[in-house]
């Protein structure tokens, strides 16, 4: 049971809350500036005030007590929302950054050259699998600008071979490109 010093003591510590609580907050939210955050560290202030009542001297100043404590928690709170907000803004930063590059990539990006660099390699990658003769005679047909006679005349062969040869590989073609020509005509 409670020895009646310790219910006085607590009823003293409740008025001397009561009586000071908005001074107290007041004072919290003047650095703070947010009047929940200033009455929780008020509130927490005056717990461990209470907890650490036998380590008063007689004749201490309770408000000043208090209040350093208030000042000590409030500083740690500060210190604490500059460190996050420190962070935030090193967030912000890279986010910027990366958005920066983002936009500027999207904007460098040409679809025709993709779209050509697609194409492309899809033909490279279709005449690999062709059989030498056939991608040579494409290759100075539409790359050279060589007629098919003079391709003929070139590798010994006749000019309906060299046709030959042509159709074969541009029939190969469109089946790879199929998808593409598709598009390419929308």
């Amino acid at each position: 049971m409670s020895s009646p010093n310790t219910i006085n003591s607590i009823h003293t510590f409740t008025r001397f809350f009561q009586e000071n609580q908005e001074r107290f907050v007041t004072f919290a939210y003047s650095y703070i500036k947010d009047r929940a955050e200033a009455e929780d560290i008020v509130m927490e202030s005056m717990i461990a005030l209470w907890e650490n009542r036998e380590k008063w001297e007689d004749g201490s100043n309770p408000r000043a007590i208090l209040l350093t404590i208030i000042r000590n928690k409030a500083l740690n709170h500060l210190a604490h929302q500059q460190v996050r907000m420190r962070v935030e803004d090193d967030l912000t930063d890279h986010s910027q950054r990366e958005l920066n590059l983002r936009i500027s990539t999207l904007e460098a990006c040409n679809p025709d050259v993709i779209f050509d660099t697609e194409i492309q390699h899809l033909v490279d990658k279709a005449l690999e699998k062709l059989p030498t003769q056939s991608r040579n005679i494409f290759v100075m047909s539409r790359y050279q600008n060589n007629s098919n006679k003079m391709i003929a005349e070139q590798l010994g062969v006749s000019v309906k071979n060299v046709e030959f040869h042509i159709t074969k590989v541009l029939k190969v073609l469109r089946f790879e490109l199929k998808d593409y020509l598709l598009s390419f005509l929308l």
